[in-house]
């Protein structure tokens, strides 16, 4: 399913992998999921009331600005900017807010940056343990369960065995070396 592009090859002299849209998009769906279950969790464990509607939206804005963050702050590093080489397909994007920065800074700035994304793991568990505190609630149970599945288990494993796995940079990366 990868197509292997053999005319261009990073300063590692390893092939680069093209990737497609539907293998960009492949990769981003579990991500993607995490934030729509962590939307759902805050939104129906508030009762669907003016702050549970708030918090739900500022989750969806706040997953959408730390995948932004990631293309602005860590992308232009990246030995792959403006390539088709990166799984997920962030680099693509990184051309149109940032020019190429110095590929040596890579590992540092996915060190410093990744961290501001982290609580997207955190506030729809952290949420949804005080719902379910208050009124144990079948909707907001699933919704946590699938949750955790999603993030915990589901990301990590695509992340790990797919994107990660094949993206030409991991031997310099910061996420990949803790796996």
């Amino acid at each position: 399913m990868v197509i292997m592009d053999k005319g261009r090859t990073c300063s590692r002299k390893k092939e680069q992998q093209d990737y497609t849209h539907l293998q960009e998009l492949t990769d981003n769906i579990p991500y993607i999921l995490m934030v729509l279950l962590g939307s759902l969790i805050l939104l129906v464990g508030l009762d669907l009331k003016l702050v549970g509607i708030v918090l739900s939206v500022s989750y969806v804005i706040y997953g959408t600005l730390g995948a932004f963050w990631i293309i602005w702050f860590v992308c232009p590093y990246c030995n792959f900017y403006g390539t088709r080489s990166c799984p997920c397909g962030y680099g693509q994007f990184a051309v149109s807010f940032r020019s190429k920065q110095r590929e040596e800074d890579f590992k540092g700035k996915f060190r410093k940056h990744i961290p501001v994304i982290v609580p997207l793991w955190i506030v729809p568990v952290i949420g949804g343990i005080v719902s379910l505190l208050f009124d144990l609630s079948v909707i907001v149970l699933v919704l946590m369960v699938l949750f955790i599945l999603d993030s915990y288990i589901i990301l990590p494993l695509v992340s790990k065995k797919y994107g990660c796995a094949h993206c030409p940079q991991k031997d310099t990366c910061p996420w990949m070396k803790v796996r």
